[in-house]
């Protein structure tokens, strides 16, 4: 389990850290400034942020006497009654039993926003299972930023050397250029491109266990310096957590679509596994992933070839 931690932590580069709980009470400029920050699920208006700190959603934030009214990492979270799959998050005061970490922003590029937001992580599970003790289940509902990009790299590479086609299966290039024509490599590219895949419900069926091994090893098998290439995988895997289910048309907005075809992953953390995930990945890199992630890894090393 997380240890302890009072709310005012430790001096960290001078500045000493208030835990604080945002709502709709908490100063105009501190809400102003966790809407300014927020860029994971950026706020629309005040009734959106209103929400965003009602009565199933939590917002709490460092700060520091040092910048009145700044906050320095904030983590906004979801109770729920499980784990989501998707952003249509249900909500029943009666049946929280999860709590979702679905965005967390690091304000400040001198402080460091890994060590400050795994530490705001730690207070906040403190937190919530003091307020609602039933509350066993803590898991992420993550974007995926950056797969469709590095998906139309490796699309791109066919136009060099021909790569491109040995990502796929021949058999699901046919299925695929049946649909939309020849050549199936710079079409789907196209579609991919501008988003007009999701308008077909027969390539979104197609392209459903494709895109779903590729984001998996994306997630899985891309690394930087041997770590997870993915900056929120990366994040949540330091903190202690599982790489634990992909979810499947998880935000079909235009962002989501743009992000990562509609796709978002659960990093969930098991509370009493967390300090062994951290050490085993911060010492030897070793990502701890759910049977689905692995399977999925399993045909994306089996079918594909880069």
């Amino acid at each position: 389990m997380f240890k302890q931690s009072s709310g005012l932590l430790k001096a960290f580069d001078n500045f000493e850290f208030q835990f604080e709980l945002i709502t709709w009470k908490s100063p105009c400029e501190l809400l102003q400034k966790i809407s300014q920050y927020e860029t994971i699920h950026p706020v629309r208006n005040w009734t959106d942020i209103k929400h965003r700190v009602g009565p199933y959603r939590r917002c709490h934030a460092f700060t520091s006497g040092a910048m009145p009214g700044e906050p320095l990492v904030f983590l906004h979270e979801a109770l729920t009654e499980e784990i989501p799959d998707n952003i249509q998050i249900t909500e029943d005061e009666n049946k929280i039993k999860a709590a979702i970490f679905y965005s967390i922003s690091s304000t400040q590029v001198g402080l460091q926003g890994e060590e400050l937001g795994y530490y705001l992580i730690k207070q906040v599970v403190r937190e919530l299972q003091s307020e609602f003790p039933s509350l066993d289940q803590f898991s992420s509902l993550s974007p995926i930023f950056g797969f469709r990009v590095w998906l139309l790299g490796l699309l791109n590479q066919q136009r060099n050397d021909g790569r491109g086609r040995k990502i796929l299966m021949d058999t699901e290039w046919q299925e695929i250029e049946r649909l939309v024509g020849s050549p199936a490599p710079e079409r789907l590219h196209k579609l991919l491109s501008t988003n007009e895949w999701v308008r077909s419900e027969q390539l979104m069926d197609i392209l459903k266990p494709i895109l779903m091994r590729l984001c998996s090893w994306f997630l899985y098998g891309e690394k930087h310096r041997s770590y997870a290439l993915n900056q929120a995988a990366n994040f949540h895997l330091q903190n202690g957590a599982t790489m634990w289910r992909l979810n499947w048309k998880a935000d079909m907005s235009p962002r989501g679509i743009s992000a990562s075809c509609g796709m978002m992953v659960n990093y969930r953390y098991f509370l009493p596994d967390i300090g062994a995930n951290s050490a085993k990945y911060l010492r030897t890199k070793v990502i701890q992933a759910s049977e689905q992630i692995l399977n999925l890894v399993s045909q994306f090393q089996k079918n594909s070839k880069l």
